[in-house]
């Protein structure tokens, strides 16, 4: 079993998202997708601030995605 991260959650615009970890070394100007499918400017996935957090809802198909794949 694997140590490292293969996913990680982010509360862009319009939810909070899970994205594979390599999205989060994806250069600012280029897009990158949710395992839901929605797709977000990189720059989103840093630089939230905890209300960020609070003020976004987590996404049902992100969760049942990463819940389906199981550990």
């Amino acid at each position: 079993m694997s140590t490292y991260l293969k996913y990680v959650w982010r509360p862009v615009t319009g939810g909070r998202h899970a994205f594979p970890i390599a999205a989060t070394k994806t250069p600012h100007g280029e897009e990158v997708e949710a395992y839901c499918g929605v797709t977000a400017p990189a720059s989103e996935l840093h630089d939230r601030s905890e209300v960020d957090w609070v003020r976004e809802s987590s996404c049902m198909k992100c969760w049942r995605h990463l819940a389906d794949k199981g550990p």
